[in-house]
């Protein structure tokens, strides 16, 4: 099967028409999914990491070749690889982990009693807080310990869960951890960021397992997509596609496109915001962050949306200074780590969210009454 294409239109061309080469139907290993759907179509290619806009009539065609195969994940064995630990790949590595993909969001210890939910500790893994989701779902530890951790992982394996979403033992994870998102990771970033998650200092804490309903793990068995090609890195250069590049890894769709009633991204308002996100410690509804004058960031300049995102270094000196909060002011917004983009990767995410399709939708992040997602 063919891979998406990775190159940007130039400035003054349009997008293009890329064909995608159907799989014969003894290839399929996996039921439908939305994201095996996008590699089966003819697709309107708008750039290097964009979603794409498919045609019905394929679609319906990929669903009966689907519908007709096998089940069981897509699964391909790990890389026979020990990564770099350079300090130039380790220092990458942190960056990719502590900001732009923050993964202790998930996999560390928060306080989520006080603004901004602060991480306590790194890695040791965590029950996921969100109210709705398809039953319990725990974020392992990523630390070294080689009883409760990924110590007795390859880097391979690590590198296949991370981009594919297949454990060590060769189950499916949840899509909440993002992989359909970090599938795009270059390699020398998946490598990186596994070089610095080996130097997590090792730390034992059993967690229970995740617990999914038959029905959920039958339905997301179609999600990993295996690496069969080599994924070169993004070029800073191309402001927008670097941008792009940036903003599906930090996986910001999750959060800021809406979400149709079937569940899936409604791609008709990328960005628009609008989804609700329930907690034990209170509810916030995600931004608009399309370039919509009114509703959006159109009237924004990078300025702005620069120290937006520095809020957190703006207001506090530090993360013993965050105060406690009550339910109006809590937030799921990584103020935090993404205090530590810098300033051209901050650039390139404002360049590409300012060329996307305005959507007018106004969100109120506490509303009175929380809207229904």
């Amino acid at each position: 099967m063919s891979r998406y294409s990775r190159i940007l239109p130039s400035a003054g061309q349009t997008s293009k028409m890329i064909p995608i080469t159907l799989p014969s139907p003894a290839s399929l290993q996996s039921p439908v999914s939305p994201s095996f759907f996008e590699q089966c179509l003819v697709l309107y290619d708008t750039g290097v990491y964009s979603r794409r806009k498919f045609i019905l009539p394929v679609a319906v065609m990929a669903v009966a070749l689907i519908a007709a195969c096998s089940c069981g994940p897509a699964v391909a064995p790990p890389a026979k690889i020990t990564v770099d630990s350079s300090p130039d790949r380790v220092a990458r590595g942190k960056y990719l982990y502590t900001v732009v993909a923050d993964c202790d969001s998930c996999h560390g210890e928060r306080d989520y009693s006080r603004l901004y939910a602060p991480v306590t500790a790194s890695g040791k893994g965590s029950a996921l807080i969100l109210q709705g989701l398809p039953g319990k779902i725990v974020a392992p530890n990523l630390t070294a310990d080689r009883e409760t951790g990924l110590g007795d992982w390859t880097d391979g394996e690590k590198i296949r869960a991370i981009r594919e979403g297949i454990s060590k033992d060769g189950h499916v994870l949840h899509p909440t951890m993002p992989y359909p998102s970090y599938f795009y990771m270059s390699d020398v970033d998946v490598q990186a960021l596994v070089a610095y998650m080996n130097t997590l200092p090792a730390i034992r804490n059993l967690l229970p397992r995740t617990e999914l309903p038959p029905d959920i793990v039958k339905k997301i068995r179609g999600t990993p997509r295996p690496e069969r090609e080599p994924v070169p890195p993004a070029n800073p250069a191309n402001q927008r596609s670097y941008g792009e590049y940036l903003v599906t890894i930090a996986y910001c769709e999750e959060c800021h496109t809406p979400q149709t009633k079937g569940g899936t991204p409604d791609i008709s308002r990328r960005y628009a915001g609008g989804q609700v996100f329930r907690t034990p410690y209170g509810s916030v509804v995600s931004a608009n962050i399309t370039p919509d004058k009114d509703t959006g960031i159109g009237n924004w300049d990078f300025a702005r949306f620069r120290d937006r995102l520095r809020t957190f270094p703006k207001e506090y000196s530090g993360v013993d200074k965050l105060p406690k909060i009550g339910s109006d002011r809590f937030t799921l917004m990584h103020y935090i780590a993404y205090a530590g983009f810098t300033d051209d990767d901050m650039a390139a995410i404002f360049a590409f969210l300012q060329v996307q399709a305005p959507v007018k939708q106004n969100v109120e992040p506490h509303p009175a009454t929380l809207p229904a997602n």
